[in-house]
């Protein structure tokens, strides 16, 4: 019982950090010396008390990387993957996040916020180039980025 408590107090300092996925957690777990059987029974709890969910995880992942443009589309994804979350549930929450969100208007959002000296009527084919390849970074189709920067240079 000492040993799964130990395995257990880890897992809810590791969480008391930051939200992990199950993958996450039991990886870190591993590393710090605790056992496959323990580590499972560890994620079990967890999961059972409602403090380790991959799927609420994932959603507040989506949500955050779209409200503030860090990230969307194919880059939301892989990093809900390397985060350790089931294909399955990223594509749901990646789905569930991207109802009713405008890449477009975002990108117009995000080019007054980040560039707001940038004008791409008059701008040099370096400065549309270093914006175009900021955008395309964090994940936004090419054809969106285009679109925005066309209606901002008609406005």
């Amino acid at each position: 019982m000492g040993e799964e408590r130990s395995g257990f107090n880890r897992a809810l300092d590791i969480l008391s950090r930051r939200d992990q996925s199950e993958a996450e957690l039991a990886l870190k777990l591993r590393r710090r010396g605790i056992g496959e059987d323990e580590i499972e029974s560890v994620v079990n709890r967890l999961r059972e008390l409602g403090y380790l969910n991959d799927r609420r995880l994932a959603e507040r992942i989506a949500e955050s990387a779209l409200a503030d443009g860090r990230m969307v589309g194919p880059r939301l994804s892989r990093e809900l993957l390397r985060r350790g979350i089931p294909r399955d549930l990223a594509a749901e929450a990646l789905t569930r996040a991207t109802e009713g969100h405008d890449p477009r208007s975002a990108i117009r959002e995000m080019l007054a916020g980040k560039f707001p000296s940038f004008d791409p009527a008059v701008a040099d084919f370096r400065e549309k180039r270093r914006v175009v390849g900021w955008f395309q970074r964090r994940g936004y189709p090419l054809s969106a980025i285009l679109e925005a920067l066309r209606v901002s240079a008609d406005e």
